[in-house]
């Protein structure tokens, strides 16, 4: 019966509708309001429920003490009926209120905290910030862990939702409740809303004093936790290379490390949280023995009725509880705050490469690759690539050779974009790369790389992200021409899914070396873009199936501009042409037996390979 109310309010907020502007506000009050804007309603009428709620709870007592006197003025003997007659009408007014109105008041704020802010401005929040997060560029993400960065966007949007509702029915409900008791003593005796007045100003003292350490200490202990976090996710993640060198006591002092910095961080803010309680338990004893002492004090004096004595009573008891639950709240609060600065340090950073406000697309007819003068040294006083020009001609296939360091998979970074040069820039069909889309750059390039990571997801998926709309038969035939077929029949999760539905396990940990780079080949087999990039493409296979896998890439490279990098120079050697660097700038080019009869670096390096054992004319 109730499933159509609650789909009516799991619908006020839209967490994943589509939204062009993503990076919140750098300041702690911007972040939360940068959020709150887009869900304005629901947290007004949390607000207003909030103090209504707040006026019932006060009224409440008011309806006790006002009962006990009714009670002393009616005699037993008189029963029901002589109780009705007499205050029939402020006895249902008291019995609406409390029995419906309190129940109603308290079923619209869990509808909007439970259907509406829980699901949705939650969500909103996590998936905001896990896109404008996602955006970041490659090194945004080679500086930090992943496990911090994923800690970060999640804990954003528990802890934003939870400082609002935290400040709405803590903070705001007492603050109403406040302020009708004070209203409410006041009718009384004036003497009993100063002794009122003046706890509520010690109160705020405490707080003012506790609450700024309290939020220095929830920063830091949100730090150090996600901290730890990454160090536990970088440990997972690499579970294999520390077994396989037996390092385990040496992590486990890097890692004890961590959790002492980590339970450091926790001792002090626990050591604070007990002086708040132990604080907050004397003002409070010491305020409800002056209040009890006065009640009693002016009903001797025949100013205050015993009811009256009985809802002073319960009505600071009440207050009391309140405000030790606002001081736990706040302590929640603060570690929601300091949560979210933390996280915001992250999540509001701008996107360190963006595509320029008149970016077009990518259109290649001709699949030339020109680098005019290009520099890039990461940020360093001298160049990783200095003032390199090189042209590659559409169809051309080209081999890029070097020592480690010497900048070949820099070159092909700042090809794919993934950094902007510092000097020079590139073209691709005459078209300056910095001046179109990102993305419309990558999609004419396909690329596999020495290192290849898959999602843990289905091999269908990992496939097919080549191309999200190719056909089942294209998916064939680009698995079946990266001689992948037969291992992925043979496919079986743990879970029983079989082939092509069989998951890999998180970056492809499930399959071989060899398999996974059969599945990255087959993946940009799919793509078919015009320009192919090969990092090491065949470094992880056995001889017998590389001699395939290079008979099936001779195939895909045809009619397309090839850069291809390669540390075995017999796999690239039969290239059209073949360029060496050394330092970050070319120093040699021409033909596998150009450069061997020149007798420099390439022929340095062919000699160290081949050992004895590669004939001289194996490219040939």
């Amino acid at each position: 019966m109730l499933n159509p109310i609650f789909r009516f309010f799991e619908n006020w907020i839209k967490p994943f509708a589509r939204r062009d502007d993503l990076k919140p506000p750098e300041g702690l009050f911007g972040f939360i309001w940068f959020y709150i804007s887009q869900a304005k309603l629901p947290f007004f009428i949390m607000l207003v429920l909030g103090g209504v709620a707040a006026g019932v709870e006060a009224a409440m007592f008011w309806y006790v003490g006002r009962l006990v006197d009714i009670l002393d003025q009616t005699q037993p003997a008189d029963g029901w009926s002589g109780l009705l007659a007499a205050h029939g009408t402020e006895l249902v007014v008291m019995a609406l209120v409390v029995g419906v109105g309190r129940f109603l008041v308290a079923l619209f704020t869990a509808l909007i905290d439970q259907q509406v802010i829980t699901p949705g401005f939650y969500n909103l929040v996590r998936w905001q910030s896990y896109i404008h997060v996602s955006r970041q560029s490659l090194s945004f993400f080679q500086n930090d862990f992943s496990g911090r960065i994923v800690t970060k966007v999640w804990s954003a949007g528990q802890a934003t939702g939870d400082v609002l509702t935290s400040f709405m029915e803590s903070v705001w409900f007492v603050g109403i409740y406040s302020v009708s008791t004070i209203a409410l003593v006041a009718g009384l005796d004036w003497r009993m809303a100063v002794v009122v007045v003046v706890w509520l100003g010690l109160f705020a003292v405490l707080a003012r004093h506790y609450v700024p350490r309290i939020r220095h200490h929830a920063k830091a202990s949100a730090e150090a936790g996600s901290m730890i976090s990454g160090r536990m996710v970088d440990a997972y993640s690499n579970i294999q290379t520390l077994k396989l060198f037996g390092r385990d006591e040496a992590n486990d002092r890097y890692m004890l490390s961590g959790f002492e910095t980590f339970q450091d961080t926790i001792i002090g803010f626990t050591r604070m949280l007990t002086r708040v309680r132990a604080s907050m338990a004397f003002l409070s004893g010491t305020m409800i023995v002056i209040m009890a002492g006065m009640s009693v004090h002016l009903w001797l004096s025949g100013l205050i009725t015993s009811g009256a004595v009985a809802f002073t009573l319960a009505l600071m008891l009440r207050l009391n509880f309140l405000l030790g639950r606002l001081m736990t709240q706040l302590n929640s609060i603060m570690r929601n705050i300091g949560t979210i600065q933390n996280s915001a340090e992250l999540i509001s950073k701008p996107i360190g490469l963006t595509d320029t406000p008149a970016a077009g697309e990518l259109t290649v007819t001709r699949p030339e690759i020109r680098f005019e003068n290009v520099s890039f040294h990461y940020g360093k006083s001298r160049g990783v690539i200095d003032d390199l020009s090189l042209t590659i001609r559409p169809g051309e296939k080209i081999g890029i050779v070097g020592r480690s360091g010497a900048g070949k998979s820099t070159l092909v970074n700042i090809l794919l974009r993934f950094y902007d040069l510092e000097g020079g820039r590139i073209l691709i069909d005459g078209q300056d790369i910095s001046k179109v889309t990102q993305e419309s750059l990558r999609a004419q390039i396909g690329m596999v790389t020495q290192d290849t990571s898959l999602l843990h997801r289905s091999i269908r998926d990992n496939i097919m992200f080549g191309r999200p709309d190719a056909t089942e038969e294209q998916l064939l035939e680009a698995t079946r021409r990266a001689e992948a077929e037969t291992f992925i029949a043979n496919l079986e999760d743990q879970r029983g899914r079989k082939g092509f539905d069989a998951h890999v396990g998180e970056r492809g940990v499930k399959l071989s070396g060899g398999q996974r780079q059969r599945i990255a080949i087959a993946r940009v087999m799919l793509k078919d873009a015009p320009i192919l990039v090969l990092d090491e493409a065949t470094s992880a296979l056995d001889s017998e199936v590389e001699a395939v896998i290079q008979s099936n890439l001779q195939k895909l490279m045809q009619g397309k501009t090839v850069l291809a990098i390669a540390h075995r120079l017999s796999t690239i050697a039969a290239l059209d042409r073949l360029v060496v660097m050394d330092r970050g700038r070319i120093i040699e080019q021409g033909t596998h037996n150009e450069l061997i009869t020149r007798g420099g670096l390439y022929s340095e390096l062919w000699a160290r390979q081949s050992g004895g054992f590669l004939a001289a004319d194996a490219a040939q």
